[in-house]
């Protein structure tokens, strides 16, 4: 296996966003978010994005629930009920629990991004999820986070 890619959407205009998908030569985008609908969501509703993804970069999208945080663990750090490092262990424990290592298949994640809302991955639950499968797949592969900076 090669490189898992991570991104998020918020403060990258679509230009950005495709770009760097494209530049890295992604084939698959996986959205691990909980709320991938919402209006606030612009270019990255589900279905607009799907349809962007294929249409601009020819890229593939596949939704995966499982690696998305559960609902009240991610409203408790919202609502700052919860440090990060706490929503981080509980996060990761979630994930855990459920063997998304399991769950996920491989073959998608190979050249693959995980997708999320946070413009950077330092406080990111994709950073947690790719971290999480690199360990439980062998470290088989290396995490590049795309941000506009780059």
């Amino acid at each position: 296996m090669g490189t898992v890619y991570t991104i998020g959407f918020t403060r990258k205009p679509a230009a950005t966003f495709f770009g760097l998908l494209k530049r890295a030569g992604v084939r698959t985008v996986i959205d691990t978010r909980v709320n991938n609908i919402s209006q606030l969501a612009g270019f990255s509703k589900r279905e607009d994005l799907r349809y962007f993804l294929e249409a601009i970069c020819n890229i593939d999208y596949v939704e995966s629930k499982d690696l998305a945080p559960e609902k009240n663990i991610l409203k408790r750090y919202q609502q700052k009920e919860l440090t990060w490092e706490a929503y981080a262990a509980e996060y990761t424990n979630g994930l855990a629990r459920k063997n998304a290592e399991r769950l996920v298949d491989p073959a998608i994640v190979d050249q693959g991004c995980l997708l999320c809302s946070e413009h950077f991955p330092h406080h990111c639950h994709r950073r947690l999820a790719a971290e999480y499968l690199q360990a439980h797949w062998g470290k088989t592969f290396e995490i590049r986070h795309l941000v506009d900076l780059e």
